[in-house]
């Protein structure tokens, strides 16, 4: 069984016949919001600012749909509960870290977008913490792997997480 279940993994894995909790990592909840940017978009390319220190994220960054739609985010907010509203009144926020790389930003062209749920495995003001591939050798389950942690990087390496997953299998 390949228990990959995103923001549910860990209450999964805590429903599996003996296994410890103590092999399942805590599970922090982090919502990230969009806002796009109505019109035409004055950029071609993808954007992301310098990082800053000490938070959870990238940064308010600039991204591109297949359709050319702008849209900016995601912003990073940790959750008690599965939330997906994005606030109208989070508009100046949004301008305010856009202007620290668009500088001509019209702010009454942002509209709330959408979010997503991260399913992070560390908390506010922990280090980051990478996902974590847990395979029968390290949790005695045969048959068992589970995928904790798998946030955005992990669609980019989802390829080399299956080749890993297979091998442990």
């Amino acid at each position: 069984m390949v228990n990959a279940g995103g923001l549910f993994a860990q209450d999964l894995a805590s429903r599996t016949e003996d296994l410890a909790a103590a092999q399942i990592p805590t599970l922090h909840m982090c919502q990230g919001r969009y806002f796009t940017y109505a019109g035409r978009s004055p950029f071609q390319h993808l954007i992301y600012p310098m990082p800053e220190a000490n938070t959870a994220g990238l940064g308010v960054h600039a991204t591109l749909d297949l359709g050319g739609q702008l849209r900016f985010g995601p912003d990073v907010r940790y959750l008690d509960e599965l939330d997906y509203v994005v606030d109208e009144a989070l508009r100046e926020p949004f301008a305010t870290a856009i202007g620290r790389y668009f500088p001509g930003l019209d702010a009454s062209r942002l509209n709330p977008g959408y979010s997503g749920i991260r399913p992070k495995l560390s908390g506010p003001g922990e280090a980051a913490a990478d996902f974590v591939i847990q395979t029968p050798a390290q949790h005695g389950q045969p048959g068992l792997v589970n995928l904790f942690g798998i946030e955005s990087p992990g669609l980019t390496a989802s390829l080399a997480i299956a080749e890993r997953v297979a091998a442990a299998l």
